[in-house]
């Protein structure tokens, strides 16, 4: 079996944890601001800095899980505990989001006065706090996906702190009240896309399907195409966490073969690793002769 384990920069929690202090300071602020000035887009900001604290707190628990010892009781470790928390916080904000829509209508056939200078100053705060996390994450973006992905929902989110400033603006000065519900759509709409891909995509997790970005005939074509590989069946491919992809099945050899599997087995090991990032891997060996019986997936 093969082991290929990738690691976060050492900084990278403590950065993390800095960042998840500052998204859950700027959603306690706007939360407060959306009350006090009556705005709602500020309010769906702040589910929006919410979603992404959660996304960090999930990004941070994999870089520790991810160095916990399997025991005998968790043979996989303790990895599938972030997809957990995924789908639980993914299906929340599914939920609020879609609550975020019935209250903007609320606000268009009943408005209310909005408080357009402290809705920007609010929203102005959001901006500084997630620019400054983007900052904390660009070194470590570079390196490892994990970070990348949150160093994108930062950027989404300083993009989606611009808005609301500029609505403020716009209520401020234009008295255009109606561009508050506006942009609690826009915002609610996001935070419903990136949670629903987020709820998809670690339901394909605890349901062991083949991960998105691998395709099954192309590896199997490629293991068949390897000198002295008859066939390879009983296939099994799944994700234990974005980055712990398993690999299993039966190799079907020519018989003189059977005598130096040691060598096929660690050319096949590379060969999953090098081409398709695949870091756990079991194969069966078989002589052409033994008739085993094959269910190869079609």
């Amino acid at each position: 079996m093969s082991h290929h384990h990738s690691h976060d920069a050492p900084e990278s929690g403590k950065r993390l944890t800095i960042v998840i202090a500052l998204n859950f300071l700027i959603t306690v602020t706007e939360v407060t601001g959306g009350i006090m000035s009556g705005s709602l887009s500020l309010l769906s900001d702040a589910l929006h800095n919410f979603s992404d604290g959660v996304a960090v707190i999930i990004a941070w628990i994999a870089i520790r899980l991810r160095t916990l010892p399997r025991s005998d009781h968790y043979t996989f470790g303790l990895k599938r505990a972030e997809v957990l928390a995924a789908i639980i916080n993914a299906g929340t904000l599914v939920a609020i989001s879609i609550y975020l829509f019935y209250e903007a209508w609320q606000h268009v056939i009943h408005p209310q006065p909005i408080a357009g200078n402290i809705m920007t100053l609010v929203a102005t705060i959001g901006l500084i706090a997630n620019i400054i996390g983007t900052w904390l994450l660009h070194h470590g973006a570079k390196q490892s996906m994990n970070l990348r992905a949150v160093y994108l929902h930062l950027f989404s989110d300083a993009i989606s702190s611009l808005g609301v400033i500029l609505g403020g603006l716009a209520i401020m000065f234009f008295h255009i009240n109606w561009v508050d519900p506006l942009l609690t759509v826009l915002i609610g709409l996001y935070v419903l896309k990136e949670s629903i891909r987020i709820l998809w995509h670690t339901l394909n997790l605890f349901m062991l399907a083949t991960p998105s970005t691998l395709d099954l005939n192309t590896i199997r074509q490629l293991i068949r195409e390897q000198t002295g590989i008859h066939d390879v069946h009983h296939i099994h491919l799944w994700a234990v966490s974005d980055t712990d992809i398993h690999f299993e099945g039966h190799i079907t050899v020519e018989d003189q073969l059977l005598s130096r599997v040691g060598t096929l087995r660690e050319k096949l090991e590379k060969l999953m690793h090098d081409q398709f990032h695949i870091n756990h891997t079991t194969f069966q060996f078989e002589a052409i002769s033994d008739n085993c019986k094959t269910g190869q997936l079609p």
